[in-house]
């Protein structure tokens, strides 16, 4: 007997603006209703579709890694939300300790992790805003596919989309296929 699973089903761009802009309010609410840094997890998906069970699979991942963490340097976690959205899953913490501490763990974590580089973990600071990789004196994260600063590389669309998609699910079947 097969089993048939939907194939998944691309965004649009005005959905993935509404959810940017929506992830944005949840996040100025925590900032205000917390007054604590919060840490802000979406994943790199490239392409149309940002919701899969490659996708999920890494996002759990990254939740048990970012939780751990968390749970290792003892940071009180004022709340934690997960959502499971069509437009990608999407992760917010609000812990109270220094932002620029966590912000330096989390680009540690990014780092040394082998899926991290699919992870994008934002730090935002209750008065002073997003904490930066340049802050810390780290650089830009460099293209999945080159050396050149991977913000430059999406935005000028040097790569076709195809060999990104085909780089990040290299990266996440060498992850699951590890053992």
């Amino acid at each position: 007997m097969e089993i048939m699973t939907p194939a998944p089903a691309g965004v649009s761009l005005d959905a993935l603006l509404a959810a940017k802009e929506r992830r944005a309010a949840r996040q100025a609410d925590w900032l205000e209703h917390y007054m604590q840094p919060i840490i802000s997890l979406t994943l790199v998906t490239p392409g149309e579709v940002k919701d899969s069970i490659r996708y999920r699979n890494t996002m759990g991942v990254a939740l048990q890694a970012c939780d751990q963490l968390l749970w290792q340097n003892r940071w009180a976690i004022q709340d934690r939300q997960v959502l499971w959205l069509p437009t990608g899953a999407e992760a917010i913490w609000s812990v109270a300790h220094p932002a620029a501490e966590i912000k330096a763990h989390c680009a540690a974590l990014e780092q040394s992790h082998p899926l991290g580089r699919l992870w994008d973990l934002d730090v935002i600071c209750p008065t002073n805003g997003p904490v930066g990789r340049q802050s810390l004196g780290s650089g830009m994260r460099s293209c999945l596919l080159c050396d050149e600063a991977a913000h430059a590389c999406a935005r000028s669309r040097r790569h076709p989309v195809e060999q990104v998609v085909a780089k990040v699910e290299k990266i996440i079947d060498d992850w699951f296929a590890r053992d």
